[in-house]
């Protein structure tokens, strides 16, 4: 216990040094092209811990909120990121941990946690995610809610509790894009949670979910980029208590192969992890300002974002000098032309 307490000590001075240097910063586009940060806004009512019994408790925090639709900020550099809209939701529709990003048709797609369609539709097909679309990332349009895991159910012939953050990855030389996630069976989407995937071509038709990543430890948050013919998959180990110790933080995993099998690489961190213990919600950009990229998380207990800069996607390095817009949590990254990032300004301008 005194070990899960000192080290969320260390997550606040940490979460407090980003607090005191974060500023909204004025947007002037530079360049051809614009960073787009896509994310929710949320400051959770309570954290779980373990007590000293090895009982799992809650504790409440202060100010909740929960703003749970589309929101979007832009940046030149990757590290200081202005909202628009005045950080208020650019679309009326509820969703968390959306993920966007352009088709190989131009089309950008939304697919995010939170689905719908009615309590008898998930009693038998279980739960769904949000699927959208838009032409210009102003105007979006639901399209349906996707039951992913329909097929799939446990030795008691139950179905997964959740689906959680849904991503997905576009295979130029299959035409096919993977989407990926992660679903538990327990009461609780954190524990004994896995990674698991499906294919489509047409966004109609979805082949049979499968398991994608079993490390030993439960893992949620996945985001995979490609460099060199890699697969660099970075997720949320999410264990903590009286055996791990608290064990909530990035780590990454790599593979020859998107559907694995992935070899988790030791980072140097809290005994394999590379961003700092409280984190979750990883993206991954190319550093628009050197060589290399950034890796973009939240601290979810103390309700602000971290930035860490790498040359190999292995080893990071905290950015100290870094602005987010307020509780934005579980971002999604996506680089615009110069005229779409003006004309998401124009369309959602700012007041102040």
């Amino acid at each position: 216990m005194k070990k899960i307490l000192s080290l969320f000590v260390l997550l606040i001075s940490s979460a407090q040094l980003l607090n005191a240097q974060a500023k909204t910063d004025k947007l002037i586009i530079k360049g051809d092209s614009v960073w787009m940060l896509t994310y929710f806004r949320q400051r959770y009512p309570t954290r779980i811990e373990i007590n000293a019994k090895g009982e799992t408790i809650e504790v409440p925090l202060p100010n909740p909120m929960l703003d749970a639709k589309l929101h979007i900020a832009l940046s030149n550099d990757g590290r200081h990121w202005t909202a628009i809209n005045d950080n208020k939701p650019i679309w009326d529709q509820f969703m968390r941990d959306q993920y966007i990003h352009r088709g190989a048709d131009g089309l950008w797609r939304l697919i995010a946690t939170g689905g719908g369609g009615g309590s008898e539709r998930r009693k038998q097909f279980g739960p769904s995610v949000t699927y959208a679309t838009s032409k210009d990332l102003i105007t979006w349009k639901l399209e349906k809610y996707i039951h992913l895991m329909k097929d799939v159910k446990d030795e008691s012939g139950q179905l997964v509790r959740n689906i959680w953050a849904p991503e997905f990855y576009y295979d130029e030389t299959t035409k096919e894009y993977t989407i990926f996630w992660s679903s538990s069976f327990k009461d609780a989407g954190w524990k004994e949670s896995r990674l698991w995937y499906c294919k489509t071509k047409d966004w109609e038709n979805f082949s049979a979910a499968k398991v994608m990543f079993t490390p030993p430890y439960s893992v949620i948050d996945g985001t995979l980029t490609k460099h060199n013919g890699t697969y660099y998959l970075f997720h949320k180990e999410e264990e903590f208590g009286a055996k791990t110790g608290e064990r909530r933080g990035i780590r990454v995993a790599l593979s020859k192969n998107i559907e694995g099998p992935y070899e988790i690489f030791e980072g140097p961190l809290n005994k394999g992890q590379i961003a700092p213990t409280i984190t979750e919600g990883p993206s991954v950009m190319r550093d628009p300002i050197r060589k290399g990229w950034l890796l973009l998380y939240d601290y979810p207990m103390v309700d602000q974002y971290g930035i860490s800069s790498s040359s190999d996607l292995l080893h990071w390095n905290i950015e100290k000098n870094v602005s987010m817009p307020d509780d934005a949590r579980h971002g999604s990254l996506s680089k615009l032309s110069a005229a779409e990032a003006k004309a998401l300004l124009a369309a959602f301008p700012n007041a102040h």
